[in-house]
């Protein structure tokens, strides 16, 4: 898990003085702000689209301008103290940066895309922890990306029941828009959204999920106001109330299989042995 190396990430000392790199935040703190989706300190400028790079000085301000093939062009104004990092005639990607810096996942997501922010997450978190020499797997921090880009945001409910400008789960928007098709209507349109932990977890549709994270009075004073019903669907939620979690042998459609154990299993085989020996002394 990533609890323990956490731990070790909080007791460690950072020793960056003298070395000349990207002025970020190191440790947990980065940590925390990427799976929370802060906008991070000395923030990058990123390219939006793929072009070649040109750099002017005007009056002191640096500028770098970035053509596209077709001829279309786009201005990026340096902050002063940032250090840049192409050079004129460089030929450079959407989502690649142009100054040195921490990248802000919010705008990632609107240049490259929902693939592109999860790679950028998994790796910024990977390289804090290797930097330490922890070794996490993948799969536990894909997880955790997976929840915070679990919302879309709808930008046209088309002919769905689903309201222009508000949050909802992917899995409800793919179910509400096969519905439609079905019907011949016009499905939504949605665009994805980056939610940190804190706010993904409170986000979720089980109040009692969401009230065992934080703001717990909060949260569960609007499900009693609102009236809500917990559908237990969820991993939290069951273990809560003591249920058994809906994975594994806790499904519904594995609890009225009967399992035999490896004595029953044995007697039973003996007893169709002795069955079949029966049967053969009676054939005359």
């Amino acid at each position: 898990s990533i609890g323990e190396p956490g731990t070790q990430l909080t007791m460690r000392t950072f020793h960056t003085g003298g070395v000349a790199g990207d002025d970020i935040t190191q440790g947990l703190p980065r940590v925390e702000e990427l799976f929370e989706a802060r906008k991070p300190k000395g923030q990058a400028i990123i390219a939006e689209v793929d072009g070649q790079v040109d750099i002017t000085v005007n009056k002191g301000r640096r500028e770098i301008i970035v053509t596209t093939r077709d001829g279309e062009i786009h201005h990026y104004q340096v902050p002063y103290g940032s250090r840049v990092k192409v050079a004129v005639g460089d030929y450079v990607e959407a989502g690649d940066e142009l100054t040195e810096g921490s990248v802000n996942p919010h705008d990632l997501l609107k240049v490259k895309g929902l693939r592109g922010v999860q790679l950028y997450l998994l790796r910024e978190v990977q390289r804090v922890y290797r930097m330490q020499g922890v070794d996490i797997n993948d799969k536990h921090i894909e997880v955790m990306i997976r929840q915070m880009l679990r919302k879309v945001k709808v930008e046209d409910a088309g002919d769905t029941d689903l309201l222009p400008g508000s949050l909802v789960d992917v899995f409800e928007l793919d179910d509400e828009n096969r519905r439609i098709l079905e019907l011949g209507g016009e499905p939504a349109k949605a665009k994805p959204v980056l939610l940190g932990i804190t706010k993904a977890s409170l986000a979720t549709d089980s109040f009692l999920s969401a009230a065992s994270f934080q703001e717990t009075t909060r949260v569960l004073t609007e499900a009693a106001i609102k009236g809500k019903v917990d559908p237990l669907l969820g991993l939290k939620e069951n273990v809560i109330i003591g249920k058994l979690i809906p994975a594994g042998t806790g499904m519904s459609r594995y609890r009225n299989i009967r399992v035999l154990t490896d004595k029953e299993d044995a007697s039973g085989q003996e007893a169709e042995k002795l069955t079949e020996t029966e049967e053969i002394s009676l054939t005359p």
